[in-house]
């Protein structure tokens, strides 16, 4: 409860000092209003919330936002951990190296167009030095991803790596004991794989992951 009302009240001051303000005494925050803000099921007025938060420290440290990418009837969703530097630059999803990876492993093993499916992370800023997200930061952005889960409504979602496999489940197994394991989630199903910057680093585990697509494709 404490923590929402800080996250209230820092939001009034970032309005206030948009507005010119550069003092302001004491703020009361009506205690009627909502726990937490409202998100809109409209995926445009979704973004245009997201690009302007600043709940968390990353948004101090970042160039852009990466709100996500694809297809509003995507029927797969792929999640990661948080943008790397190429991202932060350009605000769009799995753009470096591991995204080009990425990008093959969608087309030419599913078979699918890029833009047909739907690409996100578990936080929306670069954390710095490619870090792993704190649980915190985690907390305050995840309600943007499962926003985002709610109106796609997806069939499968694919976890890219441990940060986002934990995240959704809540279970904090090896990504190596349970990649290409399928998990019934409340609304979609789930399966977890490598992460494509993994993969780079370990070439000898695209063999698995390539298993894990195989799956992913009988699936869809």
């Amino acid at each position: 409860m404490k923590n929402i009302k800080n996250l209230l009240q820092l939001k009034r001051l970032y309005q206030l000092k948009n507005m010119g303000y550069n003092y302001t005494d004491m703020i009361n925050i009506d205690t009627d209003q909502p726990e937490s803000p409202t998100l809109s099921s409209n995926m445009d007025e979704l973004r245009k919330t997201v690009l302007q938060c600043h709940f968390c420290q990353l948004s101090k440290t970042r160039n852009n936002v990466v709100f996500g990418e694809g297809s509003e009837d995507a029927k797969v969703v792929f999640v990661g951990e948080g943008p790397g530097a190429t991202e932060d630059a350009t605000g769009r999803p799995f753009v470096g190296r591991a995204g080009a990876l990425l990008t093959k492993m969608i087309e030419n093993v599913l078979e699918i167009k890029r833009r047909e499916v739907f690409i996100a992370n578990v936080v929306k800023c670069r954390p710095p030095n490619n870090r792993v997200p704190t649980f915190d930061e985690v907390m305050k952005c995840k309600p943007y991803l499962d926003k985002q889960l709610e109106i796609i409504a997806p069939r499968l979602v694919v976890a890219l790596g441990a940060t986002a496999f934990t995240h959704l489940t809540g279970e904090k197994s090896s990504i190596s004991k349970v990649r290409g394991e399928l998990f019934e989630m409340k609304n979609y199903k789930l399966i977890p794989t490598f992460h494509p910057s993994y993969l780079l680093r370990n070439p000898s585990a695209k063999k698995e992951a390539y298993a894990d697509l195989l799956k992913i494709k009988s699936f869809l």
